[in-house]
């Protein structure tokens, strides 16, 4: 072992709460004081390293709970109202909106829940390239940057469509090859710190690196308003960067590599609520 490694064990070691807790007993996620989410249940078949799986808003302190549980307080909404007010703009040499193709957004309900997931041409596609897919072929208009204002809020106009249903990724069928994939990309350790996304999010959830308190690394809230960067996160940010802070080469946001790892920790997510648009430290 690297005195690297040796470092970041200790770091995880001797914490009162053992991975495989539940990180915050008893307490419900309720928002806006009648819509209830589905913060805990049973870890999907696939998932054998997990008994339960537990969203990350059980991991935080109650100041930041508070605030997803009242949308006037939750700073990502205002994201999500934008990209509600785009939704009947029309951009682009067509003269087309996203509402002129797709009616009202409420049509969206639903979407959240399979994403990402393989289009009709068997690629293996996220929320952002099927917004940018419309843009692009239909719209005649510009496509957006993975992580601008503009993409963060139409992801999130879109994901709060679904909020309080459950997550239900496809692994099977066209997206078997790639959930595989996904699964080895997940459990191998790579950097100088020789961690995989494992090492922290299934063995080590409820114990704190540094000043962090390790979730299960779940993808049901996204996009997420990090108060650290006040801003909507993609879930393709938040990958790289957990990537990065085993301090290995990181991907680029919009990257195969990205879109694969996404569709299995997705999956692992399963049986969970949407809550997008979340709020985390």
């Amino acid at each position: 072992m690297t005195a690297v490694v040796a470092l970041v064990t200790l770091s995880l070691s001797g914490m009162a709460q053992a991975a495989g807790d539940d990180p915050d007993p008893g307490k419900e996620l309720v928002i806006n004081g009648d819509m209830q989410m589905v913060t805990r249940v049973k870890a999907p078949d696939n998932i054998p390293g997990l008994t339960n799986v537990y969203s990350g808003w059980l991991f935080h302190d109650p100041s930041t709970q508070a605030m997803e549980m009242d949308d006037f307080d939750n700073p990502g909404m205002t994201g999500a109202e934008t990209g509600t007010e785009n939704w009947s703009v029309a951009d682009g040499s067509e003269g087309k909106s996203c509402a002129s193709c797709h009616g009202d957004i409420e049509k969206m309900k639903g979407v959240r829940t399979h994403m990402p997931k393989v289009n009709k041409d068997g690629k293996l596609w996220s929320m952002e390239d099927y917004i940018n897919n419309c843009r692009t072929t239909r719209m005649g208009a510009k496509a957006w940057s993975w992580n601008s204002a503009d993409m963060q809020d139409m992801v999130a106009a879109i994901s709060v469509q679904s909020r309080g249903m459950p997550m239900a990724v496809a692994t099977d069928g066209a997206a078997a090859k790639f959930w595989k994939e996904g699964e080895k990309m997940y459990y191998t350790r790579t950097g100088m710190l020789e961690l995989s996304c494992a090492s922290c999010h299934e063995q080590n959830y409820g114990n704190h690196i540094r000043a962090e308190h390790l979730s299960q690394g779940q993808l049901n809230g996204f996009p997420t308003y990090r108060l650290k960067t006040a801003k909507l996160v993609s879930i393709h940010n938040r990958l790289k960067g957990c990537v990065r802070d085993t301090r290995a080469e990181t991907y680029k946001e919009g990257t195969d590599a990205l879109r694969i790892l996404e569709l299995y920790v997705a999956s692992r997510s399963n049986g969970l609520s949407v809550e997008g648009v979340a709020v985390r430290p």
